[in-house]
């Protein structure tokens, strides 16, 4: 394969070896900052000590695939694939790492102890080698983004082909990569394949270096991850009826956007069907749950948290979802859904998942993270971008006052879904080309 011909220059080899000094040299303040993080939020990261450093846990057989998938986002996209490859080869073993404990936690979510899990070593020369000689994987995936020197480069050596799966390049992770040219660009000489979810990634890795020969338009595998995802769950929350409350779900949110909706719904009126507009809000990180309930209670808002088990009546303004995994049983009882890190600058999270469920969908204007999906769903019109609160608002009140257009907006989110499906057969097809 054209990767393995590849030879870097003697200028390239020494970038990366002074990239692998810088890193070690910081080695110990990233450590101090894992051990701190863990004993102050009772994360795991503290008990993964050798594990950062290449000695991760032997898998029970190895000779199968190794995906990297940094936190939840990633693991939920890269979950459909490994469920295709599990019914394709139900003996090949599945290997996945993340870098974050909510990674850890969905990866054991969604799969229990059938896959095995391990956080991804720091990217040292020797915690690479000694990590990919441990699991012996026959292919590497990596998910979306992160693209580790050192990691890639002991696969290249090894003769161990790597994908990349979904892959996003945006166009600021563009120019960042191109000022470090040196470093970048034998990284995607290395590479077996990368799968692009849009023609912006696709531009953005050829004009970045990446041989046109190895780089596929697989468009985005979130649209068949949601497709399914509809298909499996459609439960009401906690015995929760969309019918009689209008419930407002805001999924992954980030400081101030909790504080927006807040006030937003204080200004909303009933519907000439439902009861008084209940809020669910869902932090993105479980470390801002107990922040957002102390906000909550400044607003003298009568809100419950689930984790408690309290009973939502018809006095509850907000509803605190603070136990993860459970966003997408949130949205299936959902009458209207905000999408977080789009009003705070955080490039916007997954809208697809409540348009699997049918239901119009709020987003504020950061959402160049994925801006083709938004893109479909706004020109579709189920999606409506809103700025601040009274646009928030605004919104709110005229789903509530005409149930027919939204629910014309809900089907025309799941039509967005219906077209666009497919990446997940391009990227099997792509897996199997680099491995037979």
């Amino acid at each position: 394969m054209e990767q393995h011909r590849y030879q870097e220059t003697v200028a390239q080899t020494a970038l990366r070896w002074l990239y692998s000094i810088l890193l070690v040299l910081a080695a110990p303040l990233a450590y101090l900052s894992l051990l701190k993080r863990g004993v102050r939020k009772q994360r795991h990261d503290s008990r993964h000590f050798l594990s950062r450093f290449g000695c991760v846990a032997r898998p029970e057989q190895t000779g199968g695939y190794f995906f990297h998938c940094v936190s939840v986002g990633e693991v939920v996209a890269a979950s459909c694939l490994i469920r295709q490859i599990m019914q394709h080869e139900p003996t090949a073993a599945i290997s996945i790492s993340t870098t974050t404990p909510t990674g850890s936690a969905r990866v054991r979510a969604i799969f229990g102890k059938t896959v095995h899990h391990f956080y991804l070593p720091f990217d040292f020369p020797f915690s690479m080698r000694w990590m990919l000689s441990r699991i012996r994987p026959k292919a590497v995936c990596i998910t979306e983004v992160e693209l580790w020197p050192n990691l890639i480069h002991a696969c290249w050596k090894k003769q161990i082909p790597v994908m990349v799966v979904n892959a996003r390049m945006t166009d600021r992770s563009a120019k960042r990569y191109g000022k470090l040219r040196g470093l970048f660009l034998p990284m995607l000489k290395k590479l077996s394949c990368v799968c692009a979810q849009g023609m912006r990634d696709y531009n953005n890795y050829l004009h970045l270096g990446m041989p046109e020969g190895n780089l596929v338009l697989t468009n985005n595998i979130k649209f068949d991850q949601a497709v399914s995802l509809g298909d499996e769950l459609n439960a009401e929350f906690n015995n929760l009826d969309r019918s009689t409350r209008f419930i407002i779900v805001a999924g992954s949110t980030h400081a101030p956007e909790e504080q927006t909706l807040i006030a937003a719904i204080d200004q909303l009126q009933p519907g000439p069907s439902t009861g008084s507009p209940l809020l669910f809000l869902v932090p993105r990180h479980p470390e801002r749950f107990d922040e957002v309930a102390d906000l909550l209670a400044s607003k003298h808002k009568r809100f419950v948290r689930t984790s408690t088990n309290e009973a939502c009546d018809d006095e509850t303004e907000v509803v605190l979802l603070d136990e993860m995994g459970r966003l997408n049983e949130a949205y299936s009882c959902a009458n209207v859904a905000f999408v977080g890190g789009s009003l705070a600058d955080r490039g916007g999270h997954n809208a697809l998942e409540p348009a699997a469920f049918g239901i119009p969908i709020m987003m504020g204007p950061h959402t160049y993270n994925n801006p083709v999906i938004c893109e479909y769903l706004e020109s579709s019109g189920a999606l409506h971008v809103v700025g601040n609160t009274a646009e928030i608002t605004r919104c709110i009140q005229r789903w509530i006052d005409r149930p027919a257009e939204a629910s014309e907006a809900g089907q025309a989110a799941k039509q967005v879904l219906a077209e666009n499906s497919g990446a997940l057969d391009k990227t099997l097809y792509c897996l199997q080309k680099i491995t037979n």
